[in-house]
């Protein structure tokens, strides 16, 4: 394998089509595409300043490495990706891409990035500014994850999250197949229009969370004080930990809650309108 050291690369495709490459300590200048259609790269120990430096990449490491704000839309395209203890200050990063694994990853401005990517793992990483993360992706596995940021995880499929801080208005919208595990789900109008959504051992707060769900599952979940509203129009077997502040024109289904709350049914509820809430 060819190893290049101790340098920089500047302009247009300075790298293009390399194969078999390791680059440690290099750097690269403002300009566009520097590795593009490339394969069996090794980065560690680089910076990135110029734009879409990885398009078209098959097989790829990167660790150690800084992605500056001029490496705009840095990863599209490409496919098998391993990154370790890497900040990205990037916006825009990930796009149509097979096969992500990120560990140790910080991402402060992750604004519309990680869209129509599949097959993806994070352990360890914090990303803010994160709004529209995760559109239209799926096969999704994370654990030990903070996100800041709006809009997230909308239209996912087949995912598993665990140990998360996830602060989003409109989390989880139209998603399928969605399993959240021990975690702090936190912003307005959470997993509207999702199927299959399941939630364990899970803190919720937010005004009107989980409505028009189908076949929603919560098993020993919490509701902070401004979780209002909840479950309007929704199908779901619930057993709670603690209350809603109100539950409205739940669709049917189970409810089991360890004491009294406000519940809401008027003229708008939709058929069948059999849900049971029993408090135990």
């Amino acid at each position: 394998m060819q190893e290049i050291k101790n340098a920089e690369f500047g302009g247009e495709r300075p790298l293009f089509a390399s194969h078999h490459l390791t680059l440690d300590n290099v750097t690269i200048h403002a300009g566009e595409s520097a590795l593009k259609c490339c394969s069996d790269i090794t980065a560690r120990h680089c910076r990135f300043e110029g734009k879409y430096p990885f398009w078209h990449v098959d097989k790829f490491s990167i660790s150690d490495c800084l992605f500056t704000p001029g490496a705009r839309a840095a990863l599209w395209y490409s496919r098998d990706l391993t990154m370790r203890d890497t900040r990205v200050e990037a916006p825009k990063m990930f796009r149509e891409m097979d096969g992500i694994d990120l560990t140790n990853v910080v991402i402060p401005d992750a604004a519309e990035t990680l869209w129509h990517c599949r097959n993806i793992r994070l352990r360890d990483c914090d990303i803010r500014q994160a709004d529209y993360l995760f559109m239209h992706c799926e096969n999704i596995d994370i654990d030990r994850y903070h996100q800041e940021g709006n809009y997230s995880f909308q239209y996912t499929r087949n995912v598993v999250i665990r140990n998360a801080q996830i602060h989003s208005k409109d989390a989880f919208w139209g998603t399928e197949d969605v399993t959240v595990y021990d975690s702090t789900l936190n912003g307005e109008y959470l997993g509207w229009h999702s199927r299959r959504l399941h939630l364990i051992r899970c803190h919720i707060d937010g005004t009107q969370p989980l409505c028009y769900c189908h076949d929603l599952i919560l098993e020993d979940c919490t509701f902070g004080p401004e979780a209002d509203l909840a479950f309007e129009d929704s199908t779901l077997q619930a057993r709670l930990t603690s209350t809603p502040v109100s539950i409205k024109n739940p669709r049917s289904g189970s409810i089991s809650l360890p004491e009294p709350c406000q519940i809401i049914t008027d003229a708008h509820i939709l058929a069948p309108a059999d849900c049971k809430i029993t408090i135990r």
